[in-house]
C-alpha cells in the first residue's frame, strides 16, 4: 500500500530534470555590456569598425573586459553598469550617427545550455529596466492626408464628369474649389451633397459662397473623429507589429486616451536608440513618371537612392502606398539580384490596375519614404555638450521600371539594394505603415539600478515568506512537513525553468505572484495533512494516508482550477504589471498542484509506503 510505481517515479523524476535544467541558467550572472552596429542595415560590422572603438575607448581610458564581434554587430563586456553608461555616452558623441549603440545585460550562460533552448528568464521593465514612451499622433496630418487623396479624387471625377472649376486647393483643413459657371458649381453642390449621406451624421460641412461660385468642405466631427480612431489605431497596430519584429522582446504598446499611446520597451536602456527602433518609418509610394505635359505643379523631382546624382521627375499624384500592402517578402530576380514581392489589397490592385492598363509603355516608379533622424553635437546655454536630434522625411528612387504589363494585386520592385536592405524594407511594411506622424511628449528611462533594486526587494519578500512557510511546516508537521517542504523547493524551481522555456517576462507583480503560488502550495499541502489527520481517527495509518491524499485531491483541485481560470483571465484582458502576475499565478497553480499531489506523495511512499507503521505523527 502507498507505493508509486516505477513509471510514476519516473515521471515526477522527467519533469524535474527538464525543469531544473531549464532552470539553471538563471544561476549564471549577466554583464553590463554593449551593443554596437551600423546604422545603414546594409552594412556588417567588420574589424575596421572594432579597431575604431578600441582606439575610441582607450584613447578616453576606458576599460572593458572584452570585445569581439558576433554577427553583424559589435559587443563590448564591462565590469561594472558605471562604466557600461559613460563608454556609451563616448562613443555616441564621437560616431554619432554612424552607428546604433544599445546597453543591454549580456548572458554567461554555457553554451551546452544555450544549445538546448535555455536561457534566463526574461525581465520586465520594472526589473531590467528600460525606456517609457508617451507618443502623440498628429491627427491635423492625418487629416490633411484624407482631404490631399479627397481633393485628387474630386480632381478626376469633375473632369470626368466635365465639370469645370479654375481654381482647387487645401485651405485651412478644407476642400477649396473655384468653379467656371454657375451651372457647374450646382453639379459640384450636388455630388458634395449625394456624397455625405445622413448615415450617422453627416460626414462633410458644406460652405456655400454662390456669389463668386466658390464651394468648401470641411470634415465633419464624426468624420474627424473617424480619421482620429482610425490613425490611433493604425499607429497602434503598427508598433506592436514593428517592435515584434524588430526583436524587442514583450513590449507594452498600448492606447492611452484619445490621441496618444504609450510604449514600454523592457531591456532597452539607450532611450535614441528605441527612438529610432518605434520611430522608423519605411513606406512605399508608386506614382508614374512625369512626361512633357506634365504641368510643373503636379510633378516633383527625386535622387535616386543608390545614385544620388541622378534625378527623375514623378507625378504628384500617389497610385498607391505603403498602407494598401498585406504581405511583403524578399527574393531574387532571374540576375540574382535582390527584390521585394508585394502583395495589395483589392483596393490597392484595384488602383494599381487602372492606373496602369492605360498607361503601358510609360515608367513607373518607386519612392522609398523613410523618416529619418539626424544628429548633432551641440554645446547648449549652461556649456555642456549635448546631442541634438532633428527629425526629417527622406523620399529616394530605389526603382522606375517600364511598365510592360497590366500590374493587379501581386508584383514585384526591383532595385531594393542588398538583401539585407530589402529584408528590412519587407519587415517593415509587414509591419504596416504610420497612418499619421507622432511626436515624443514623454520619455523616461528606467535605469538598470533602479531594476537591480526591484529585484533585491523581490527576492528578499520571497525568501521571507518561504522561510517563514518552511519552519511553520517543519515544526507543525514535522516529516510531512519536511516533504512539503522539499516540494515547495521544486515548485520555484519549476516555475522558473517553465517560464525560462516559454519564454515569459517576469515582472515585480510576478515576483508578487510567486510568493502567492509559495502559500497556495503550502495551502494544497496542509489540506493533505489535515485530512490524514482526520482518518486516523478511525483508520489505521496506511489507509489514513491513501484516503487522505485520494480525499483531499477533489478539494484541492476545484480550488486551483477556479484560481486558474481568473488568473487566465487577468492574463487575456489585462496589460503590464497584471499581466505579469497572471503569468507567475498561472505557471505556480500548475506546479503546485505537481509537486504537492506527485512529488508530496512520492516522497511520503518513499517513507512509509508498504511498511507496517503502529502510530503516526502528524
Amino acid at each position: 500500500m502507498n507505493k508509486f510505481s516505477i513509471y510514476q517515479y519516473l515521471l515526477i523524476l522527467v519533469v524535474l530534470v527538464v525543469g531544473s535544467i531549464y532552470a539553471l541558467p538563471n544561476l549564471y550572472p549577466t554583464q553590463p555590456s554593449i551593443q554596437v552596429a551600423y546604422t545603414d542595415s546594409a552594412k556588417s560590422a567588420d574589424q575596421a569598425l572594432l579597431n575604431e572603438l578600441e582606439d575610441i575607448l582607450e584613447n578616453e581610458k576606458a576599460s572593458y573586459e572584452e570585445i569581439f564581434l558576433r554577427e553583424n554587430k559589435i559587443v563590448i563586456k564591462f565590469n561594472d553598469v558605471d562604466t557600461q553608461l559613460s563608454s556609451k555616452t563616448v562613443l555616441q558623441n564621437t560616431l554619432l550617427d554612424k552607428v546604433i549603440i544599445a546597453l543591454f545585460l549580456e548572458p554567461s550562460t554555457p553554451q551546452w545550455l544555450k544549445d538546448m533552448g535555455a536561457n534566463p528568464v526574461k525581465l520586465g521593465l520594472d526589473l531590467s529596466g528600460g525606456v517609457h514612451f508617451l507618443l502623440e499622433v498628429d491627427i491635423d496630418t492625418a487629416q490633411q492626408g484624407r482631404l490631399e487623396l479627397l481633393l485628387d479624387t474630386y480632381r478626376k471625377s469633375f473632369k470626368e464628369e466635365k465639370i469645370k472649376f479654375d481654381n482647387s486647393s487645401i485651405k485651412d483643413l478644407a476642400l477649396y474649389f473655384e468653379f467656371s459657371n454657375k451651372d457647374s458649381y450646382n453639379k459640384a453642390l450636388k455630388k458634395y451633397r449625394d456624397d455625405s449621406p445622413l448615415v450617422n451624421g453627416l460626414q462633410y460641412i458644406i460652405t456655400e459662397r454662390p456669389s463668386s461660385n466658390i464651394l468648401l468642405l470641411e470634415y465633419s466631427d464624426i468624420a474627424l473623429k473617424e480619421i482620429r480612431d482610425y490613425a490611433v489605431g493604425q499607429n497602434l497596430t503598427t508598433l506592436r507589429n514593428r517592435v515584434n519584429e524588430l526583436g524587442v522582446s514583450e513590449p507594452i504598446v498600448q492606447r492611452q486616451g484619445s490621441n496618444r499611446i504609450v510604449v514600454e520597451l523592457p531591456g532597452v536602456q539607450d532611450p535614441t536608440a528605441a527612438k529610432k527602433i518605434i520611430g522608423k518609418t519605411a513606406n512605399l509610394e508608386f506614382r508614374l513618371e512625369a512626361n512633357s505635359r506634365t504641368s510643373p505643379l503636379r510633378k516633383e523631382q527625386f535622387d535616386f537612392k543608390e545614385n544620388e546624382f541622378q534625378t527623375a521627375y514623378l507625378e504628384k499624384a500617389v497610385i498607391v502606398s505603403g498602407d494598401r500592402v498585406t504581405n511583403a517578402s524578399t527574393g531574387f530576380d532571374e540576375s540574382g539580384f535582390a527584390q521585394v514581392n508585394i502583395t495589395l489589397d483589392m483596393q490597392g490592385g484595384r488602383a494599381m490596375q487602372k492606373a496602369t492598363s492605360g498607361n503601358i509603355g510609360r515608367r513607373l516608379g518607386v519612392l522609398f519614404v523613410e523618416q529619418k533622424t539626424k544628429s548633432e553635437l551641440v554645446t547648449n546655454e549652461l556649456g555642456e555638450s549635448v546631442i541634438e536630434q532633428t527629425t526629417f522625411i527622406e523620399k529616394n528612387i530605389i526603382s522606375l521600371a517600364t511598365v510592360q504589363a497590366v500590374l493587379g494585386t501581386s508584383f514585384r520592385i526591383t532595385g531594393v539594394g542588398s538583401p539585407t536592405e530589402a529584408s528590412e524594407l519587407a519587415l517593415l511594411l509587414r509591419a504596416g505603415a504610420l497612418a499619421a506622424p507622432m511626436k515624443f511628449v514623454e520619455e523616461r528611462t528606467v535605469g538598470p539600478s533602479l531594476g537591480k533594486e526591484n529585484i533585491e526587494l523581490g527576492m528578499k519578500s520571497i525568501m521571507i515568506g518561504f522561510a517563514l512557510v518552511v519552519l511553520f511546516m517543519a515544526f507543525y508537521y514535522r516529516v510531512f512537513g519536511l516533504a512539503a517542504n522539499v516540494s515547495l523547493i521544486l515548485n520555484l524551481v519549476l516555475i522558473t525553468g517553465i517560464m525560462s522555456l516559454l519564454g515569459a517576462t517576469l515582472t515585480l507583480p510576478g515576483m508578487a505572484g510567486i510568493v502567492l503560488t509559495v502559500g497556495m502550495a503550502v495551502d494544497a499541502n496542509v489540506l493533505i495533512f489535515s485530512r490524514i489527520r482526520e482518518e486516523l481517527k478511525e483508520k489505521d495509518p496506511q489507509t489514513a494516508i491513501r484516503d487522505g491524499f485520494s480525499r483531499a485531491f477533489i478539494t484541492i483541485f476545484d480550488a486551483n482550477v477556479t484560481t486558474l481560470i481568473a488568473a487566465l483571465i487577468l492574463y487575456v484582458i489585462g496589460t503590464g504589471p497584471v499581466k505579469g502576475f497572471a503569468i507567475t499565478l498561472s505557471i505556480g497553480i500548475i506546479t503546485s498542484m505537481f509537486t504537492a499531489i506527485m512529488c508530496t506523495r512520492g516522497m511520503v511512499n518513499i517513507v512509509y509506503g508498504n511498511k507496517n507503521i503502529q502510530e503516526l505523527k502528524i
